[in-house]
């Protein structure tokens, strides 16, 4: 009897479903047809718990096994910076706010943040001539690559530097690594713009690693995997402010190589010995770096780094598994040469660190290292600020020759 009421409710039961649907696709539809024509993603980016709930990170966010180290690699500067210190820590006003930026050395790949080259800068109490107090904020970041270095670098002069420091190594001057990191190759605008602006000869802006999501890559969908990155750092900053674990510590690791076999080829990063001219090296992005410096009226400390110096099997022919012994002592002389009048103070540290210190790279410093370094590093800030004060830094424990 009442048969016809009963699929009568389940037609319009089902008939509400479909509509229901229906309004939840277009609006799905709509609201991905909005995000990509407004990409969204850098003020999304710069909304973090960090600096506000937790506390900011030391070094930017760099991890490759996040569920033990609370911490991940993201391609946002705006979210890695929101997670750093730097970013929630106002200038004070007898502050001698220092930048320290390269590699994976100094990030501080197996040290803890207060062993890296920032931490022991800092731990040091620095007193600059003009009576202010070095304060230096870790902006390394892993993968070497000069390009990398001036796109952070770009980035970290809205806070207010008074000087920076730039660690490199032949290896970072390469031609062929300046796009190796995916930092510099998922930021195309930004980069594109340093190239125009600096002119840089050693990249180029058509390059096709530069990756530049289409209209559908910048929808939610195609934008799924940064915003879910985003969303885990923040997670992790809870883990992050408990434990301040931010990278993995292995018991074991492997050491560097200090035994090289006889046929390890001569040839470095493509370039034939026995010479190596200006040309085969990314010289151009450091000069960008001093032009930065310059507009902003900063001094620019450029550092050849530390490299571990073999002693070991064929050591005659190689200094580390990075470099041929005739690589480095040709990038080392062009170096030299670029800097003879250039607007940067340079220093040269790549045999001040006894073979001893190094770690399971030929750049990587145990803590005892990282603190050597710091020293030098200290005096050389002073030195090159205009006036040196060598008794506002301790006589280096490190007794290393320096060439």
């Amino acid at each position: 009897m009442w048969g016809w009421l009963k699929a009568a409710t389940e037609t319009a039961t089902w008939r509400s479903a479909l509509r229901i649907l229906l309004k939840g696709g277009l609006l799905f539809a709509l609201a991905n047809l909005i995000f990509a024509l407004l990409d969204p993603l850098p003020l999304i980016g710069q909304v973090s718990l960090y600096n506000g709930v937790v506390r900011g990170r030391s070094r930017l966010p760099y991890g490759e096994n996040p569920a033990q180290s609370y911490n991940l690699s993201l391609q946002s500067l705006e979210a890695l910076f929101a997670a750093h210190e730097i970013h929630g820590t106002p200038k004070a006003p007898d502050e001698f706010r220092t930048l320290v930026v390269g590699d994976s050395a100094v990030w501080g790949v197996l040290l803890a943040p207060h062993e890296t080259l920032s931490g022991y800068l800092n731990g040091l109490r620095v007193q600059m001539p003009d009576g202010r107090r070095l304060r230096a904020f870790n902006i390394g970041y892993p993968v070497q690559s000069a390009a990398k270095d001036l796109l952070l670098l770009d980035y970290a002069m809205r806070y207010q530097p008074d000087m920076i420091v730039w660690l490199i190594t032949p290896e970072s001057l390469a031609l062929d690594v300046q796009m190796a990191t995916q930092l510099v190759r998922e930021n195309p605008e930004r980069v594109r713009t340093l190239i125009e602006r600096h002119a840089l000869s050693s990249l180029r802006a058509d390059d096709s690693r530069f990756i530049a999501p289409d209209f559908f890559g910048r929808t939610i969908i195609g934008r799924r995997r940064q915003l879910a990155d985003w969303l885990r750092l923040q997670a992790y900053g809870i883990q992050w402010q408990i434990s301040a674990v931010d990278q993995q510590y292995p018991r074991f690791y492997e050491p560097r190589m200090e035994d090289f076999p006889a046929d390890l080829p001569q040839a470095w990063r493509g370039n034939a010995p026995p010479t190596l001219s200006a040309e085969q090296l990314a010289l151009d992005v450091l000069e960008a770096g001093a032009q930065l410096a310059v507009a902003a009226n900063l001094p620019l400390l450029i550092i050849n780094e530390p490299v571990f110096i073999s002693v070991g099997e064929n050591s005659d022919q190689r200094y580390n598994f990075f470099y041929p012994r005739w690589a480095l002592d040709e990038a080392r002389a062009r170096l030299r040469e670029a800097s003879t009048g250039a607007a940067w103070a340079y220093r040269d540290f790549w045999n001040a660190i006894p073979a001893s210190q190094f770690t399971d790279s030929a750049v990587h410093l145990t803590p005892q290292g990282s603190r050597q370094l710091a020293e030098l590093v200290a005096r050389a800030i002073i030195e090159s600020s205009g006036e040196t004060n060598a008794r506002s830094v301790p006589e280096p424990t490190s007794r290393h020759p320096l060439n």
